[in-house]
């Protein structure tokens, strides 16, 4: 992929805002111009940032119909109603699901939880579970990380005597679902502060209100944190104000005491005894939730996330894992098809957008190839399969471009949507496809910005190799939990060459393995460019290039740093 490199140098009045901003933080102009790249330009909002408080978090009655849902739910207790907590077969979905399962049934026991089957009932609520509500007796339904687009099941679920609360944070739709109380930031008559809470974090907020009402302490709910860790990362929401209190104090529990359940995935993925990281949920404790909704039911993810004895949940762990690789054979297999599928469509190629569609893809893994492929060909892509006479599929987006407007474009022609920004689901008559993607392409042709269809590189300071000291990683390790919002720092240092030692490394060769010297201070640092093999004939050539990378700790060299190398291209002048 060609990277498109951006860096904008501070202002001379920002300079100095660094200078003066490091001098009161006790921290280098460096670090200094980061916050404030960040949007952080006072001491005080700076001490908030590295010191995420819990005493911050937002008071959740300020949520529109917080009051009718916890009123709702006293009642449900106090008569001693049957209650099912639903949720939807996704990571954000059983973290949910787990969270508030886990946290109720301290208190009452007549409760129980469901996930519906993706391959048998689809995504949100289903009839199949509003049936299974009523066959074993439940009033009340809380249901998360889904829900607001469900007017004719809720309705129905009413027409059976089911009450239901929303918690979820996808975009709602003008008209909502006949529930008791519709928990959800986006919704345009909700004035509370931070939009871009996970479903999870909704789900935390109702618990935390549920608490506050009846004088629960909240250190109970502390442990439960975790889950909101592995949610804000998994889902991809902004790590910023509210989402970066939970996921800090999430992250803490997660490393110091986390739930069986997820002790268990993280013995599994080996990840004991380190410091674990957004980075290890995204790509190692994330994929492994999601596995079991991708691969069978999504309800075995949740039966190990609330599990009480280690050992059980370690068997299920292992299960799991096994999902897991069973999946990332699929993913492969389907990946490479759709490639081969973008290879061939010559009219693709000029396209802004990529639409695939394939009835004997596996309709767990859909998302997860559009992924892929909004990676490879940085594209808003859309990838379907059939259902009987049904289309059903995934869509993601770049960086900056709306694909659920681009979705909604088309709404005439869907049997059901929704999602949010970056992510969305659909489904449609299979006889609707082509004009589908005739709508869906010319939309985003329509709408998406030039600079939207490059890969871009967001350098955030260029500095030098002597700059680079063990304070600066330490300083930097402060701006932790990174996502989307507060991106891992990228720096850039410019005119550097190969010591003499650099060499490809990896199974395939596909690697390098870099000592780097740069032109200004002489200083030598170790490097890694994972993928970046195309490049090591031009760094053994002797001529200077450029680097952009993230500092990271040296895992063969305690103390030691090296620098994760994210693209390398010659120096202009070399």
């Amino acid at each position: 992929m060609q990277f498109k490199w951006n860096y904008t140098p501070p202002a001379d009045i920002q300079g100095n805002a660094a200078k003066d901003l490091g001098e009161k933080l006790g921290i280098s102009p460096i670090l200094a111009s980061l916050l404030i790249r960040r949007g952080i330009t006072t001491e005080s909002a700076a001490k908030r940032f590295f010191r995420p408080q819990l005493a911050d978090l937002i008071n959740p009655f300020l949520m529109k119909d917080m009051d009718a849902a916890v009123d709702r739910l006293n009642d449900a207790m106090g008569h001693k109603e049957r209650i099912l907590v639903y949720g939807d077969y996704d990571v954000d979905g059983c973290t949910a699901v787990a969270l508030v399962y886990k946290f109720l049934r301290q208190f009452y026991s007549n409760i129980d939880y469901y996930i519906p089957d993706r391959y048998d009932e689809g995504y949100g609520v289903s009839k199949k579970g509003i049936d299974f509500a009523k066959e074993t007796g439940v009033k009340l339904i809380i249901i998360l990380d889904c829900g607001i687009k469900a007017i004719d099941e809720i309705t129905y679920a009413k027409e059976q005597g089911i009450d239901f609360i929303i918690c979820d944070h996808h975009v709602p739709d003008e008209v909502m679902p006949p529930a008791v109380a519709i928990l959800n930031p986006k919704r345009p008559d909700d004035t509370y502060p931070f939009k871009d809470l996970c479903g999870c974090g909704v789900g935390f907020k109702f618990m935390q209100a549920f608490a506050k009402n009846n004088n629960i302490p909240f250190s109970r709910l502390v442990p439960l944190l975790d889950f909101c860790a592995v949610s804000i990362a998994a889902d991809l929401v902004p790590v910023v104000d509210e989402n970066r209190i939970l996921a800090f104090h999430g992250l803490k529990q997660l490393n110091q005491n986390a739930s069986l359940g997820l002790k268990a995935i993280i013995d599994i993925c080996g990840l004991n005894g380190r410091e674990l990281s957004m980075s290890d949920i995204i790509f190692k404790i994330g994929p492994r939730i999601n596995a079991s909704g991708r691969m069978e039911n999504g309800k075995k993810s949740v039966d190990l996330l609330v599990e009480r004895e280690y050992s059980l949940a370690l068997n299920q762990a292992k299960h799991i894992d096994e999902y897991n690789e069973q999946r990332k054979d699929v993913d492969r297999q389907m990946t490479e098809e759709a490639n081969q599928i973008v290879a061939r469509l010559e009219s693709q190629k000029h396209q802004s957008s990529i639409v695939l569609y394939d009835e004997h893809w596996k309709k767990g893994v859909i998302g997860i190839v559009a992924s892929r492929l909004t990676e490879i060909y940085f594209r808003p892509t859309v990838v379907l399969t059939r259902d009987e006479n049904l289309a059903t599929g995934s869509a993601r987006s770049v960086a900056g471009f709306d694909v659920y407007a681009a979705i909604k474009s088309c709404r005439d022609l869907l049997l059901n949507f929704g999602g949010h920004t970056y992510a969305a689901g659909l489904t449609m008559k299979w006889a609707d496809v082509k004009e589908f993607r005739e709508r869906f392409q010319a939309f985003v042709e329509e709408h998406i910005e030039p600079e939207q269809r490059e890969a871009i590189l967001d350098i955030d300071a260029v500095i030098d190799f002597k700059d680079i000291t063990k304070k600066l990683h330490t300083d930097l390790k402060r701006f932790a939990p990174f996502g989307p919002g507060n991106s891992k720092p990228l720096f850039c240092t410019l005119d550097v060459y190969d010591f003499g030692t650099s060499k490809v490394v990896g199974r395939e060769q596909e690697h390098i393995k870099l000592e780097l010297v740069d032109s200004n201070s002489n200083n030598v640092m170790n490097g890694i460019a994972f993928g970046q093999s195309a490049s090591a004939r031009y760094i053994k050539s002797k001529r200077s290039f450029d680097i952009a990378y993230t500092i990271e700790d040296n895992v063969f060299k305690r103390g030691a740093v090296q620098l994760q190398i994210e693209d390398i291209r010659p120096t202009e002048d070399s």
